[in-house]
């Protein structure tokens, strides 16, 4: 397979992972409605994929840079092909949860995987590509999974079988394409030290990753909001009870992020930042006075202007990231962006499911909102700071 090809595979392998993760999204009001389960228990369902993911990025995330990104990326696919088949079959909570952790799992040793293979094969005429799809593959997959899966619960016969069955045929597809990919990555000693679960920046570059922190931070946790909660906010407090309007919900964020990451590759990364910081506050605010008017458009507007924010923000952290890093510690460095950005996408979206039990689903979305918009502007804050000590 040519350098451009594989390139382009690992690309589509990518998206795929991510659509894959935003899938169950749209589903989790079909399956309360038939088991019967409270929002606690949805919280819990979510939480135990992003247990399996974290703990996927901490022990795994260096594995492909003494293995090779084949034999990891061959076994994520073997496990992410088994928990669709367990989705697919799923008949009570117990295996839904299962099913959720094994994906989780699977989840985390690909995309760090994926996201330093795209930097090994960067083509050497553009610099900056592996870091813009770094960038767009997560927030277009989630958005592809979140709006797919929403059609077909609400248009296709067997909702909660058939996005299942079309997954398992496109993870079949990439095991059949990462059989034929180049290796791209060097063996080295200390495979089995690599799984002591740790975090590891070099002292170089230390100061950059931390510069990007509240950024990824704040980006993040606005999208583990629409991706927990979404769904459940436009139905009970917008009264949009229709299946693909509940994942729209979800793309309408990630979507509108994939289109800014592809606008905005050309600007410099210091002014992506700040209007990602920028966009981010303002949006939230918007998107809170949207669900407290009950005003569909306000709250549409508001998820716009998030989205292009989180966009902004994934553009320039994972571009600095897939500039900076150098071959043997790529796997290693994407594996702490990540673990930042999934642990905000979870922990506050894990707390604010909980929270919706016992104060109510309308507070919490607006609480969280706000404090989503006050890290925003705590990372505006820290970029002109940063850019005034440069």
């Amino acid at each position: 397979m040519s350098r451009p090809l594989a390139f382009a595979a690992i690309a589509a392998v990518f998206v795929t992972f991510s659509a894959a993760s935003a899938a169950p999204s749209p589903l989790y009001v079909v399956y309360q409605h038939l088991w019967g389960f409270s929002a606690t228990t949805l919280t819990v369902i979510f939480a135990v994929y992003v247990l399996g993911l974290i703990g996927s990025l901490l022990m795994l995330g260096a594995l492909s840079d003494h293995i090779g990104r084949r034999p990891v990326l061959a076994a994520a696919i073997a496990l992410e092909a088994a928990s669709l088949a367990l989705f697919l079959t799923a008949g009570d909570v117990t295996v839904l949860l299962v099913a959720r952790l094994l994906q989780g799992i699977a989840t985390g040793a690909a995309l760090t995987t994926l996201g330093a293979a795209l930097v090994d094969l960067n083509p050497p005429h553009a610099p900056g590509r592996a870091g813009l799809i770094n960038g767009i593959a997560p927030t277009a997959g989630l958005a592809v999974g979140a709006l797919g899966c929403g059609a077909l619960v609400q248009f296709a016969p067997e909702p909660t079988h058939l996005v299942w069955a079309l997954l398992l045929a496109a993870m079949v597809l990439a095991a059949v394409v990462v059989a034929r990919l180049p290796e791209t990555s060097v063996r080295r000693p200390g495979a089995v030290a690599s799984l002591s679960p740790r975090l590891g920046v070099p002292a170089r570059l230390r100061a950059d990753v931390l510069a990007l922190v509240p950024i990824i931070v704040a980006s993040w946790a606005i999208g583990g909001l629409y991706l927990s909660l979404g769904p459940s906010v436009a139905a009970a407090e917008l009264g949009l009870t229709n299946h693909l309007i509940g994942g729209l919900v979800v793309t309408l964020l990630c979507g509108t992020g994939a289109i800014t990451s592809y606008a905005m590759r050309t600007l410099p990364t210091p002014r992506v930042l700040t209007l990602a910081a920028a966009l981010l506050t303002v949006g939230s605010v918007i998107s809170v006075a949207g669900v407290e008017w009950s005003s569909i458009v306000v709250a549409a507007i508001g998820t716009v202007i998030s989205g292009v924010g989180f966009g902004a923000s994934a553009l320039a952290s994972f571009g600095t990231l897939a500039v900076l890093a150098a071959p043997h510690e790529r796997g290693e460095l994407f594996a702490v962006a990540l673990t930042i950005a999934y642990t905000a996408f979870s922990v506050p979206a894990v707390i604010a499911g909980f929270a919706a039990t016992s104060v109510g689903l309308h507070r919490t979305t607006l609480i969280y909102g706000l404090v989503v918009a006050v890290l925003a502007a705590t990372a505006l804050t820290a970029q002109r700071l940063r850019s005034r000590i440069v």
